[in-house]
């Protein structure tokens, strides 16, 4: 078990959520990743933003703690600086076919209940 950052950033009725396709399966979710020793979750969620997308976020507040293989947190979160799609992490570096690949896009929000979103209790917030 280990505690997640994850961040939630909405502009223009949209939300940016990473893509992941696998053998067999298609899925979404949402920008974050695992809290390292020293961090607080908001940290984790901010160095998460820019590994996975390129983007430097400020966080607006806490949305929602999860249980889930430890705790999760998600943060309502805005883009302050870089440039979105250019995440350098070793989710772009370390690639395989097990882990399958990572995209990250914009999905209108109305879309979502169409989609394989996980965690399902944060997309059904907004």
């Amino acid at each position: 078990m280990r505690n997640r950052g994850a961040i939630v950033i909405i502009e223009n009725g949209r939300v940016a959520l990473i893509k992941r396709k696998k053998p067999n399966t298609t899925y979404y979710v949402f920008p974050g990743g695992g809290i390292e020793a020293g961090e607080t979750p908001e940290q984790a969620a901010i160095r998460e933003a820019y590994e996975e997308l390129g983007v430097h976020v400020r966080i607006q507040r806490l949305l929602k703690v999860l249980d889930f293989n430890g705790k999760q947190y998600f943060f309502l979160a805005d883009i302050i600086g870089g440039k979105f799609g250019t995440g350098t992490g070793e989710e772009y570096t370390h690639t395989s076919i097990e882990r399958g690949t990572y995209e990250p896009i914009w999905i209108d929000i109305d879309d979502l209940p169409s989609l394989e979103v996980r965690p399902k209790e944060i997309a059904h917030i907004l």
